[in-house]
């Protein structure tokens, strides 16, 4: 049913030899390398004239063989053994779409070891391993690609190493994650609580069974963190970024932020400041009539300022098969363009600010300045303006105060915007705020972004 790598893969590069056909070993059959065997396939004319030569998938790697078959054919070499993919002779690049941490690091390695450039969608394993994937493919003078591993169908990788290479970036901030965008538009449009609309999600297909990376933020961190690294060209630093998923996140405050004319979206954000680059994923208020605010369901987006082009935005699908395919197959053709060419171009330039090390730390959070939203419980509505008068205190400046609107079994509830203010000098200015005899429980509070020019 399917042909022996060993024995079939050598006359192929023979035959083929004379075109210069890109050959490509794949690991992982599931949804995304089906996905791209389809539009490889689909659109294998296309794809030649824009690469300038053919790409071929000629060898995968999967764990059931007899369900690998019934999707490639008889045309491509099947193995059980994933490093037999990623050490083969006749494969020039391998494309790397079976996810995780451990035995992709491993798969990956080798693959460079050998020579072999690599294509991925694997964000976990950048984020945690990109460091030593990096230096190991610059060693070998490889390429290294995964637009497909941030943004799906937006090409944004690209879009900040070519059409944006010219400009100073200040800062990145994106929707990056379609299962929690889809959550937080249907607890903004039919009203539900965060467990209803993660079940709603569940059904549908937009989030896991175990949803925990997602709803977590940590899928939302590990993208963040190679936006970063092209941004700004500063080290991988997974685990220095400032973490804030949508678990604890309540109905009630969707509802205030509507009414203060903002919207609640899951936003990574990566800026440049004097002292470093802020490196932060959590819920944030948005204003209502900004462009991100209008980014719903399950789609993406991400902005970029810089010096130069100014405010751009990218906007596309989050998640799906032949759309991750589409990020794949581009790594695919640049690959076929540039094989042979400087490779260090074709990872994040590591390093690269090592005489500046400001621009490589991480801003610690106490030190984030941005503006915030607080719901204040009191005990009754004439107290709005010892609030307002309590953060005064504090420095905290304050832009607007309301009550909110009356929902059934909750008291009376300050709403509150600030102006822009040091993290830690607003959480001083909570603490203290919670001990007020006028505070009837627990102060939420939340970061606005108003993602201005």
């Amino acid at each position: 049913m399917y042909r022996d790598p060993v024995e079939s893969l050598e006359p192929l590069h023979h035959r083929q030899a004379a075109i210069r056909t890109l050959r490509v070993g794949m690991i992982g059959i599931g949804t995304v390398g089906s996905g791209t065997f389809r539009v490889l396939a689909r659109n294998r004319a296309d794809i030649a004239a824009r690469a300038g030569r053919s790409i071929e998938l000629v060898m995968v790697a999967a764990r059931d063989l007899e369900r690998a078959a019934s999707i490639v054919g008889e045309s491509v070499a099947l193995t059980a053994d994933a490093m037999q993919v990623a050490t083969h002779p006749d494969v020039d690049v391998v494309v790397e779409v079976a996810g995780g941490t451990g035995p992709a690091r491993d798969w990956v390695l080798a693959a460079i070891a050998h020579g072999k450039h690599v294509v991925t969608a694997n964000k976990a394993l950048l984020a945690v391993h990109g460091a030593e994937i990096f230096a190991a493919a610059r060693e070998k003078g490889v390429i290294v690609a995964y637009e497909g591993a941030v943004a799906v169908s937006i090409p944004i990788i690209k879009a900040l190493r070519e059409g944006l290479a010219a400009n100073r970036i200040e800062w990145v901030a994106g929707i990056i994650n379609g299962t929690t965008n889809f959550i937080l538009s249907k607890m903004r449009d039919e009203g539900l609580d965060f467990a209803a609309a993660l079940a709603q999600a569940q059904a549908l297909g937009y989030a896991e069974a175990d949803p925990s990376f997602d709803i977590e933020g940590i899928d939302a961190a590990h993208k963040l963190t190679l936006l970063a690294a092209n941004a700004f060209g500063m080290p991988l630093r997974f685990a220095d970024a400032q973490v804030e998923g949508i678990t604890a996140l309540q109905g009630v405050d969707v509802a205030c932020a509507e009414q203060l004319g903002h919207r609640i979206k899951l936003l990574g954000v990566a800026r440049r400041q004097a002292t470093g680059v802020e490196l932060r994923v959590q819920p944030v208020l948005v204003p209502a009539t900004h462009l991100m605010a209008q980014v719903n369901g399950s789609m993406n987006a991400v902005m970029v300022k810089s010096d130069a082009a100014g405010l751009t935005m990218y906007y596309g699908a989050g998640a799906g098969s032949e759309q991750t395919a589409s990020a794949v197959i581009a790594d695919l053709v640049d690959v076929a363009r540039l094989d042979g060419v400087n490779a260090a171009q074709h990872v994040p330039h590591l390093g690269v600010h090592a005489h500046a090390t400001n621009a490589l730390a991480v801003v610690p959070r106490a030190a984030v300045h941005t503006s915030h939203y607080l719901r204040v419980p009191v005990h009754a509505v004439n107290q709005i303006q010892a609030i307002a008068a309590n953060l005064a205190e504090w420095k905290v400046p304050v832009r607007q105060v309301a009550l909110a609107a009356e929902r059934p079994g909750m008291g009376p509830q300050v709403l509150v915007l600030t102006g822009p203010v040091e993290q830690g000098t607003l959480d001083l200015a909570v603490h203290a705020l919670r001990a007020r005899a006028e505070v009837a429980g627990a102060v939420t509070t939340l970061r606005v972004e108003s993602l201005e020019g």
